[in-house]
């Protein structure tokens, strides 16, 4: 899959998702990378030989920000193609990862611990059942 069919894909994923979720999306722009580098899958905690990732969130979480804040560029959601390409054998795989992907970064534009982030994607809307 080339980049501009990813790119629709990205497209597809966001319009399938609810009204609710494009909400949350204001002042993030959602970029698309090739791979992570290693660095970016270290300062997370993962080791880059056993694990990559599908997406990054970069900013100032909302519970971070003081009255300091203000005048800024938009945070930004990092999708990487190729992880996000070799996991999914299907289109609607890849549309539903995406989905997921920026349902968890966007927990991140909120802050919210691992353990907040999954109990909020089991629960998010459209979001609870597997794509085959």
């Amino acid at each position: 899959m080339d980049r501009d069919q990813f790119e629709s894909a990205i497209t597809e994923a966001l319009d399938q998702m609810p009204m609710q979720f494009a909400e949350l999306m204001e002042n993030v722009v959602i970029q698309v990378h090739e791979s992570p580098t290693r660095e970016m899958v270290e300062n997370v905690g993962l080791d880059p030989r056993q694990s990559t990732l599908f997406g990054l969130y970069t900013g100032v979480p909302l519970d971070r920000r003081g009255a300091y804040y203000g005048s800024v560029l938009p945070d930004v959601i990092l999708l990487f193609r190729r992880p996000l390409l070799a996991a999914c054998h299907t289109h609607p795989q890849l549309v539903r990862q995406i989905q997921l992907t920026l349902l968890h970064e966007i927990g991140h534009h909120f802050g919210f611990s691992e353990e907040e982030m999954e109990a909020w994607e089991r629960e998010f809307e459209g979001l609870e059942s597997d794509v085959n």
